[in-house]
């Protein structure tokens, strides 16, 4: 189903909204206003629904965040330090976003943009936007295509794609934040395993301070389920970030038939489990969400939902020593990028 929001977006035009449905009874909200996830409403098994996604009130509420709550974000997710990189011998200056660095793609990235819808039914629709050479900085002309579906089985899956005419990193991801008790709970009481033996740490900006370090023995061992407080702010790689904001290298490797990831909600009546084709997930525990409009004229406070986003581990166009796929894509390539996430009642 399609409907115009009443609003205008800053290209003067209605928000488009899609909604998808399947026989289970969920059903999920978009926009393509950035190709936004604004909702995803779960029925469990006492029959009543649960609302999985943080959102906003209103799509023109989405414009007054900088959480990029639900957003697909590119042309490269997470951040690329000093906001340049060098490719082929020549150095490719871009648009800074969060101090000197870039993050999510600029201050113009694809979750500031209208994605033109090239199809849509009740249970999938299709975005596509076309980047042109040099936006933020970024080298050649990218087509860029987000595929959402929504499954009987409750399994929501999202494919990026895209391709260009000259060599680029490109890295796109979603940026929904869960909390799946369904309100404005803390989400440090949810119990999460995520199936990784190494973390990157960072900086206080995000920014990789060397490789990856093993989680074992420390307070980023998610392999054996836990909740998110067990070990909260336990050490410095932590407390750096005030929480949570590491990518994660999976044991998947990219095969999308394992899982990534595990998350129940604080009840245990909702489960949500996560498979990507990505090499990483990047756990962000919600530490600077205070303040960010929420439904209903509220505004939520920090960790009240938690992002799991599957990617490229940041910085990696000048990092070419990460153990992952290569994240620039050539011309006559395809970037591909598949992630599920899939909530079971329990």
């Amino acid at each position: 189903m399609l409907n115009e929001a009443s609003a205008a977006a800053p290209d003067g035009l209605p928000f488009r909204l899609i909604t998808l449905r399947n026989s289970a009874g969920m059903v999920v909200t978009l926009m393509d206003w950035g190709a936004t996830l604004l909702s995803a409403r779960v029925p469990l098994k006492d029959g009543s629904v649960r609302e999985a996604l943080l959102g906003c009130a209103t799509p023109e509420h989405y414009l007054q965040q900088s959480a990029y709550l639900g957003a697909s974000v590119g042309r490269y997710a997470n951040r690329i330090a000093k906001s340049r990189f060098t490719l082929d011998g020549h150095t490719y200056t871009l648009t800074p976003s969060q101090g000197e660095n870039q993050l999510h793609g600029g201050p113009e990235g694809f979750d500031k943009r209208r994605w033109l819808i090239e199809r849509q039914n009740d249970d999938e629709v299709v975005f596509v936007l076309n980047s042109p050479d040099g936006d933020q900085g970024f080298p050649g002309n990218v087509h860029a295509r987000a595929h959402f579906r929504l499954g009987d089985d409750n399994r929501l899956a999202i494919e990026y794609r895209a391709t260009t005419d000259k060599p680029c990193p490109v890295n796109l991801t979603n940026h929904a934040y869960f909390n799946l008790d369904g309100d404005q709970s803390d989400v440090r009481n949810h119990t999460l395993q995520l199936l990784a033996d190494a973390y990157l740490p960072v900086d206080e900006m995000g920014i990789p301070t060397d490789g990856l370090k093993n989680v074992e023995r420390t307070s980023f061992d998610f392999r054996t389920p836990k909740t998110v407080a067990q070990d909260f702010l336990a050490e410095d790689d932590q407390r750096v970030v005030k929480g949570y904001d590491h990518a994660f290298l999976l044991q998947a490797k990219g095969d999308v038939s394992q899982p990534a990831a595990h998350l129940w909600s604080a009840d245990k009546q909702l489960q949500m489990t996560v498979y990507t084709s990505a090499p990483a997930l990047q756990f962000y525990s919600g530490n600077y969400l205070e303040g960010t409009p929420a439904r209903g004229g509220k505004t939520y406070n920090a960790w009240q939902g938690l992002a799991l986003e599957s990617e490229f581990l940041p910085d990696s166009p000048n990092r070419p020593d990460f153990p992952q796929p290569d994240c620039f894509l050539l011309p006559g390539d395809v970037y591909v990028s598949l992630t599920e996430y899939h909530f079971i009642a329990q």
